[in-house]
C-alpha cells in the first residue's frame, strides 16, 4: 500500500527523475524552387507561431503574478510548538517538545484562519502566524479542529492581537465547477522555510480517497479530494489551491510520498458548513447523521448483492456495534440498516462525493432531505443535522 504524507513540516522530501520521450516525424518534399518557397513559408509561419506562443506564455505569467498579488496577503505561515509522546523503545512514553510549520488561509478580516488539523494537532501549546509582509502574530488560539477520525483534516485559528494590521480575507470559489485540466496555483510555506512559495499546475482528478500518514505517525482516511500535479511540499499543509480567477477552490493537505507531482486538496465546498459555523458562532460544529456506511462502488454493490451501485449503504456491522448510532439524527429520522442514501438535497452521493463530504456543505441545525433507496424503492427522509459528538 502506498503511504501518503501529510504536508506539515518536518518531513523528508524525496526527489525523483522525469523521463521525457520526444517523438519526431519526417517527410519528403519536392526539390527546386517549390522547396525553397515552402521553407520560406514555414519560416514565416514559425515566426508567427513563436510570437503567438511567447504572447501566451507572457499572458499566463502575468495572470499568475496578479493572482499571487491578490491572494498572497491572505496566506500565512503557521508556526507550532506542541507536546508529543515518544514511541521510541528507549524513551517510550516520555513527553517531548517539538516545533513544526504549515500554512494557513485568512478567511475573515477579523482574524479567522483555516488550516489542516494535523498542522495544529492535539498537544499544541503555542501557535504563531507570519503574515506575507513578515509580521509575526503570536497571540493566536485554536478555535477547534475536526476529530482525528474525521475525513476532513481541518482546523480553525483566531488571531486575537492583529498588531494594528489590516487583514485581507481570501475570496472563496465554487469547487463544484472545477474540471479536470483546469489551471490551478498553490501558495504555501514550502518545507516550513520558504514562505509563500508559488507553484502552478492543473487539476489531475477529483473524488480521490487516500490513507495519509501524519508527522505524528498516525494514519488518517481522507475522502473526496482533488488531485493535482501542482508541486506541493511539506509545509504547504493548510495553504490554498487557487483557480485562475483568484478564488480558493481547495485546501492543500497531502502528497503522495513515493510519487512525483501527485498532491491532494480538500474541495472548499466541503468546508462551507464548518466555515459558516465558525464565522457565525465562533466555534466549530461538525454536522453529522450518525450512521456507519460503505461508499458503494461496482465491486461493493456486487459483494452486497445490490442493484444500486452508488451511494452510502448503511451496512449491517455483523457484531454488537450498531449501524445507526443511538439518539443520532439518523435514528430520530427513522433510517434503517440496508438503506442506501443516494442524495442529500440536490447533491448526489457517489464516487466523487462521499456522504461525509456532502454533509460538510451544511450546518448544524439545517434540515436536509435525504433520498433513500429502501427495499428497491426511493423514499424521502427529512433529517435535522446535529453537532457531531466530541469523541
Amino acid at each position: 500500500m502506498k503511504i501518503l504524507d501529510n504536508l506539515s513540516q518536518p518531513n523528508k522530501v524525496k526527489l525523483f527523475g522525469i523521463i521525457a520521450v520526444l517523438l519526431s516525424s519526417t517527410g519528403f518534399g519536392f526539390l527546386g524552387g517549390w522547396l525553397g518557397a515552402k521553407n520560406q513559408l514555414n519560416d514565416s509561419l514559425l515566426g508567427k507561431d513563436s510570437s503567438v506562443q511567447q504572447q501566451i506564455v507572457l499572458s499566463e505569467s502575468q495572470l499568475i503574478s496578479q493572482i499571487v498579488k491578490d491572494v498572497g496577503p491572505s496566506v500565512v505561515s503557521v508556526n507550532v510548538t506542541s507536546q508529543g509522546v515518544s514511541n521510541n523503545i528507549f524513551t517510550f512514553g516520555q513527553t517531548f517538545t517539538q516545533q513544526s510549520a504549515g500554512t494557513g488561509l485568512i478567511i475573515s478580516a477579523d482574524g479567522v484562519a483555516i488550516t489542516n488539523r494535523h498542522v495544529v494537532p492535539q498537544g499544541t501549546t503555542t501557535v504563531s502566524l507570519t503574515l506575507a509582509d513578515g509580521t509575526e502574530l503570536s497571540d493566536v488560539e485554536v478555535i477547534g479542529r475536526t476529530n482525528d477520525s474525521d475525513p476532513l483534516d481541518i482546523a480553525f485559528l483566531k488571531i486575537k492581537d492583529k498588531k494594528g494590521k489590516e487583514l485581507k480575507a481570501a475570496k472563496l470559489g465554487d469547487s463544484s465547477k472545477v474540471q479536470v485540466g483546469d489551471k490551478v496555483i498553490a501558495i504555501g510555506n514550502a518545507l516550513g522555510q520558504f514562505q509563500n512559495t508559488v507553484t502552478s499546475g492543473i487539476i489531475s482528478g477529483y473524488g480521490r480517497s487516500v490513507q495519509a500518514l501524519s508527522d505524528q505517525q498516525t494514519s488518517e482516511t481522507l475522502q473526496n479530494l482533488f488531485q493535482t500535479d501542482t508541486a506541493i511540499n511539506p509545509g504547504n499543509s493548510g495553504g490554498p489551491l487557487v483557480n485562475i480567477n483568484g478564488e480558493v477552490i481547495g485546501i492543500n493537505t497531502a502528497v503522495a510520498g513515493n510519487a512525483e507531482n501527485i498532491g491532494f486538496a480538500i474541495p472548499i465546498n466541503d468546508l462551507n458548513g464548518l466555515i459558516k459555523s465558525v464565522l457565525e458562532k465562533g466555534k466549530l460544529e461538525r454536522p453529522y447523521l450518525g450512521v456507519r456506511y460503505v461508499s458503494l462502488t461496482d465491486d461493493y454493490a456486487y459483494q452486497f448483492n445490490l442493484n444500486v451501485k452508488r451511494g452510502a449503504y448503511i451496512a449491517p456491522t455483523g457484531d454488537a456495534t450498531p449501524s445507526i448510532l443511538p439518539n443520532s439524527p439518523a435514528q430520530k429520522a427513522g433510517l434503517k440498516e440496508k438503506d442506501i442514501i443516494i442524495k442529500i438535497n440536490d447533491f448526489k452521493v457517489d464516487e466523487k462525493n462521499s456522504l461525509v463530504s456532502v454533509l460538510g456543505r451544511f450546518s448544524v441545525g439545517d434540515t436536509v432531505k435525504l433520498t433513500v433507496v429502501r427495499d428497491g424503492k426511493e423514499i424521502a427522509v427529512d433529517v435535522m443535522l446535529e453537532a457531531a459528538p466530541e469523541s
